[in-house]
């Protein structure tokens, strides 16, 4: 995990799914370069952001998009 004022965070730029809702409650990433790309809470911006390879990424994306975690939603 890298702290929130951690100098590798700073200039990056947060994304986040345009659905989320109107309260900016949200997941975010951040691509750190190389293989990292950081995320972290909309909600606790101030709060420690995990990192991830973009592989590990990538499977998680894989998952939401086959439904995987749909239970957790509802």
């Amino acid at each position: 995990m890298l702290a929130a004022n951690d100098p590798e965070l700073q200039n990056v730029t947060w994304r986040k799914a345009a659905k989320s809702d109107s309260g900016g409650q949200c997941v975010e990433l951040a691509d750190l370069g190389g293989d990292r790309i950081a995320l972290r809470n909309s909600r606790e911006p101030d709060q420690p952001a995990h990192v991830f390879t973009r592989s590990e990424i990538a499977c998680l994306i894989d998952g939401a998009r086959n439904g995987e975690f749909d239970d957790l939603t509802e």
